[in-house]
């Protein structure tokens, strides 16, 4: 089954930004996910419609954050992305009027409901500066990278 990773590819991104002074281009950030800068560019459209980063045109044009680590949480992030699926498991609905196959779902949907929640809850207590407090400290992350040099 196919997972959604693009919560985890946008923080990666964002974190990335946040090492640089300056605005970053798509190309450049692509490299960092070894995608295309289309993908990249999509992505951060819609972070940029919830106000979380500004991207420039131009020759020194490219994407930056528009608010400190401090103040973006991951539930910001993912609402950005607009909330896509958290879960990969889901009901069967090929026999709706069997009562056990009612009970599974109902059971299932309840407590998939309560995991969603606390996640959710999760999401919003973390910002991108406690995922960057685990690198950030490392004297090889001290200053900026070269861009466009890809990583494993």
């Amino acid at each position: 089954m196919k997972q959604n990773n693009s919560l985890s590819s946008c923080l990666h991104l964002l974190l990335h930004m946040a090492q640089e002074d300056k605005a970053v281009t798509s190309e450049q950030l692509a490299t960092f996910l070894d995608t295309n800068p289309v993908v990249v560019r999509k992505m951060l459209g819609g972070l940029r419609e919830h106000q979380l980063v500004q991207s420039d045109k131009g020759h020194k044009g490219g994407w930056q954050l528009k608010k400190p680590l401090a103040q973006i949480t991951l539930l910001d992030v993912y609402q950005a992305l607009g909330s896509p699926g958290l879960f990969a498991i889901g009901n069967r609905n090929d026999n709706p009027q069997c009562l056990v196959e009612q009970g599974v779902n109902r059971v299932m949907n309840q407590t998939l409901a309560s995991a969603e929640a606390l996640l959710l809850k999760e999401f919003g207590t973390l910002t991108l500066l406690d995922i960057g407090k685990e690198f950030l400290a490392y004297p090889w992350h001290a200053a900026p990278k070269h861009l466009g040099e890809h990583h494993d």
